[in-house]
């Protein structure tokens, strides 16, 4: 039970009718899950208004309400009225539990691709140092070794800051987190007090939400302008900033704090120079010592720079920071390895966006002996324009093409394979592609072809294990389908 008149303080409110003493039991803004004693936060979201949800969440025992909409104030029941609900809910949220990333060393990581791989690997670096490490990222959330499921990549304020709240209640000293540009724009991230804050790189994705690359970037960077020099800790606050990245310049001027810089190209504070990528892994020199990056791709040598930044700026011994990375393990659904397969590789990849496609491709053309056959494509109801770059990028640098399904959403899958095969078309010849809507027919068609020394590439779609259809989640798992294909391909 909190007192909501001295939660009231630590927000920004225009108006209220609540009387002295109120107490509540929990916040809430999903109508469906208000309890007994409730403060519920009606928000305005694109597909549903909150507000209009008020009654239901009163029946169920909603003691007070917070509203944007002052047609919501009423002499029925007790009200605050803010002027933005999704920020109001992250500051009274932050109220309700105790202001918890001023407790924790908090480290936030944002980007449009490396975000899961390089939060990964700076968990792995903390934990090298005998530390118990909280993760908040795509696959899942976690602290310690026990796993929290998540639906989203940042999750929303009030389950953020619940969720910071546990860390600090079972020990945590560090917590890293996934920093999307739709938690930026959505305000889930406010009022979290970060020391560190990361950018990975920046390149199309989510022009369904944000309209406008500008736009998408002017969000990202608002994580720098949140390292507030003000609030002291033990750890000094510090930009990372991936210096080889076209919009490096934006998140530098975005900061107020000092900036460490990372990269391959240009120099830089941690610069990697002679990199060499092979199946195995990628070498590199840094700083005239030789380091062997147990995960393969060029990408993946700046994920592992980022996350050797963050450890520096923590304190750690870069002895024992590349230590950890040399013995690092990667990510489910990044550049994963199916095993079963011959004399052939078959590799699962989350690449859902230009860049990470092209990315994975350019990876894979080091080591490949062979054909790169690739399986790949678009989610529906999501940014159209960079179907047809996809379709240009994976006939650009495969030998052979399967267009298919990819979480086709409220979309008929046809209609987006359509959209991506002005970008095939262009650049590939009849016989060099095909189109098989069932995604696992289409995984085990490109099995079904492999010669050896060939690599398949089946991207998009990663560790997720479902196929969402009009708005239903059916069960599939690309490394399962994969696995399928190859245990029946050897039998034949």
């Amino acid at each position: 039970m909190k007192n909501l008149t001295e939660l009231m303080e630590k927000i920004d409110y225009k108006d209220h009718a609540i009387w002295q003493g109120i107490q509540i039991t929990g916040i809430q803004y999903d109508s469906r899950k208000v309890k007994l004693g409730n403060l519920f936060v009606a928000i305005k979201g694109i597909d549903a208004d909150g507000h209009q949800y008020i009654e239901q969440a009163l029946e169920k025992g909603a003691i007070a309400v917070m509203v944007s909409d002052e047609n919501y104030t009423s002499i029925d029941y007790p009200w605050i009225l803010v002027e933005d609900s999704r920020l109001a809910l992250a500051q009274i949220s932050n109220a309700f539990y105790g202001q918890p990333s001023e407790q924790l060393t908090l480290i936030g990581v944002t980007g449009t691709n490396g975000k899961t791989t390089t939060t990964n690997l700076i968990a792995q670096i903390i934990e090298a140092q005998g530390e118990k490490v909280g993760l908040i990222g795509t696959i899942h959330n976690r602290i310690g070794e026990k796993i929290i499921e998540g639906s989203r990549t940042t999750p929303e304020s009030l389950e953020l800051q619940a969720l910071l709240a546990q860390m600090v209640a079972e020990g945590v000293k560090y917590a890293v987190m996934e920093v999307s540009s739709h938690a930026l724009a959505l305000k889930r991230v406010a009022c979290c007090n970060f020391d560190i804050a990361v950018f990975t790189n920046l390149t199309q994705d989510h022009l369904d939400f944000h309209h406008t690359m500008e736009d998408y970037c002017r969000v990202k960077t608002e994580l720098f302008a949140m390292l507030d020099k003000s609030i002291k800790k033990e750890i000094a606050k510090t930009a990372i900033i991936n210096i080889d990245d076209a919009h490096a310049a934006q998140f530098m001027v975005a900061t107020a704090v000092p900036i460490v810089t990372y990269g391959i190209d240009k120099n830089a504070s941690w610069q990697a120079k002679s990199v060499k990528i092979t199946a195995n892994g990628a070498d590199f020199i840094l700083d005239d010592s030789p380091v062997h990056l147990p995960l393969s791709g060029k990408f993946n040598v700046y994920n592992a720079l980022a996350a050797l930044a963050v450890g520096d700026s923590l304190g750690f011994a870069t002895e024992k920071i590349l230590d950890a990375l040399q013995k690092a393990h990667g990510v489910a659904g990044r550049l994963q390895r199916v095993e079963g397969s011959e004399n052939y590789s078959v590799l699962v990849d989350y690449a859902h966006t230009p860049d990470g496609l092209a990315n994975v491709l350019t990876a894979v053309k080091e080591f490949s002996q062979g054909r790169i056959i690739t399986v790949f494509g678009c989610g529906g109801d999501r940014d159209h324009s960079k179907r047809p770059k996809m379709g240009a990028i994976a006939a650009q640098m495969s030998h052979y093409c399967f267009v298919t399904s990819d979480n086709p959403r409220s979309e008929e899958a046809m209609a987006i394979i359509n959209d991506i095969l002005p970008g095939v078309v262009k650049e590939m010849t009849p016989e060099q592609y095909q189109i098989i809507e069932d995604r696992a027919a289409a995984i085990h068609a490109a099995i079904a072809m492999a010669q050896k020394g060939d690599v398949i590439v089946l991207a998009g779609k990663g560790h997720e294990d479902y196929q969402e259809i009009n708005g239903v989640k059916h069960h599939f798992d690309d490394y399962e389908i994969a696995k399928e294909a190859i245990q029946q391909r050897s039998q034949n």
